[in-house]
């Protein structure tokens, strides 16, 4: 009865080790490749594996411990229902590879979302394949290249982006084979329409921005960046990583873009700390719809024998663009994703233009309650707004270089310092165009009374002394990391796999 023991005697064993593969015919390996002993697996009890997770658990920090204003990622509230809808058996049990006929409820899921946010965006076709915003750019990259080879404009090689926009335009575009042209912001943080102009030629195949822009401002020429652009020739692509700012409000359509990429897992809610999962689903206008990737969802009316799996008279089905660049993910895309997606808009679906306004609210009363702390406590010198505007969008950005030039308090150093507090801390040093940048984003699930404490102890951290933000954080489970150090002597091994080939 060994086996009903934990390594230490506790009993029941709180693993589920496989079993070895056995073949009946030997495998040759070469000797190199084949292990000199058993894998140190560890062999734990239940309630050891238990505490262990527990433990874990506590050493994490995310939404549901803490304020989480990361500026840029959206991390917001993500209501349960959605993860009881996500996990019923009918979606969580069910294989891609089964037949049309027993994911009617799914595709009909699928259809409708795709439906959804052709509406939300001004767009004419959706697919929902990608699985990240990253991935999404380059899907739509590649059905920008693919309209242009078809139409045998192969000079078309450059894609403009301005100097505030996300690392990920240029990266998916370079990835596509694309030739990148920045241009500059003007000094109030918006973009230089006679950069663009300068620029946008018979060689431009498209120009990537977001709107709202990453220092949290409208892009109020953004019709007329759109005219000079399709007067070269040129397709517009929208960076939907802000578009929970505009939800309802307006949309890419208007603005006169051709091509976005939605992340569901911020604008419409999705657990994504820690890298994953996402969705980043694109629309396209109709020009580009064939050559989208495959497949998507499709819906025509049952036949009689289709009814009786019929979820609402209707046959929904899976259908191939007739010019579609291929697949860019496996099966059709992050279905856990999109459901818990559809779920927050089929609960909310009424409320997505007041879900935005108060986003947008959020952030400035945030950004107004911090001036306000910091001049009764007499440190409004030691910050400046990242642009000099009156009204953000949903985020906003501080520069704390009149910290660093007053005292040798750097962005780094107030984050790490809010860490202390029980915060997770801001995004620092993006965008680049503003010097030790903090971008703060509360998002719209957050009260008055949480915003307002925030404001008081990122006031407080100001007021700490330079040696003590030094080093912060003191309090949490990893102090002060030597990220020079980090990033240059990897440490991705267990120590259990050290030499065990050997």
């Amino acid at each position: 009865m060994s086996h009903l023991f934990g390594h230490n005697g506790a009993i029941g064993k709180g693993y589920a080790q496989p079993q070895p593969m056995a073949t009946i015919t030997p495998v040759s390996l070469p000797s190199t490749l084949m292990r000199k002993q058993a894998p140190k697996w560890p062999r734990l009890s239940e309630p050891e594996m238990v505490r262990h997770y527990t433990w874990l658990s506590k050493r994490n920090f995310g939404i549901d411990t803490g304020f989480y204003p990361l500026g840029s990622c959206t991390m917001k509230h993500n209501p349960r229902i959605n993860e009881v809808i996500a996990q019923l058996p009918g979606i969580a049990d069910i294989h891609p590879h089964q037949g049309e006929k027993h994911l009617q409820g799914l595709l009909s899921i699928y259809y409708e979302m795709q439906e959804m946010l052709a509406v939300c965006s001004g767009m004419d076709e959706v697919t929902l394949q990608p699985v990240a915003g990253a991935q999404g750019e380059f899907t739509a990259v590649r059905c920008i290249q693919e309209y242009f080879r078809q139409r045998g404009e192969d000079q078309r090689t450059k894609v403009i982006v301005p100097d505030s926009a996300h690392g990920t335009n240029p990266a998916s575009a370079a990835m596509a084979g694309y030739e990148i042209v920045e241009i500059p912001s003007r000094a109030d943080g918006r973009i230089d329409l006679d950069a663009l102009r300068a620029v946008a030629d018979e060689t431009t195949a498209a120009m990537m921005i977001t709107n709202p822009n990453t220092l949290g401002l409208f892009e109020q020429d953004i019709v007329e960046a759109s005219t000079i652009v399709h007067d070269a020739g040129g397709q517009m692509y929208y960076d939907g990583a802000n578009f929970n700012a505009i939800l309802g409000l307006t949309s890419p359509g208007l603005m006169g873009f051709d091509a976005v990429h939605f992340n569901l897992h911020k604008t419409y809610s999705q657990p994504h700390g820690g890298g994953g999962p996402g969705s980043g689903p694109i629309g396209v206008k109709s020009q580009l719809a064939p050559f989208l990737p495959s497949p998507i969802a499709g819906k025509r009316d049952a036949t009689a024998e289709e009814l009786l799996h019929s979820v609402d008279g209707s046959w929904y089905y899976w259908l191939t663009p007739e010019h579609t660049i291929g697949k860019v993910q496996q099966w059709h895309g992050n279905a856990g994703a999109v459901v818990r997606c559809w779920a927050y808009y089929r609960r909310y679906g009424n409320g997505l233009r007041t879900m935005s306004e108060h986003a947008v609210l959020n952030a400035n009363y945030l950004r107004h309650a911090i001036h306000r702390e910091a001049e009764a406590a007499g440190v409004s010198h030691m910050f400046r707004d990242g642009a000099e505007t009156i009204v953000a969008k949903h985020e906003f950005t501080l520069s704390m270089e009149p910290a660093k030039q007053a005292v040798g308090i750097s962005a780094m150093d107030v984050a790490k310092g809010l860490l202390d507090r029980g915060y997770m801390a801001p995004t620092v040093y993006f965008p680049l165009v503003v010097p030790e940048c903090m971008m703060i984003e509360p998002t719209e699930t957050e009260s008055k009374d949480t915003l307002d404490t925030f404001a008081k102890h990122f006031v407080e951290v100001l007021q700490q002394s330079p040696e003590s933000l030094h080093e912060a954080p003191t309090t949490t489970p990893v102090r002060r990391v030597d990220e020079v150090y980090a990033a240059r002597n990897l440490c991705l091994r267990h120590p259990f796999e050290t030499n065990e080939l050997n």
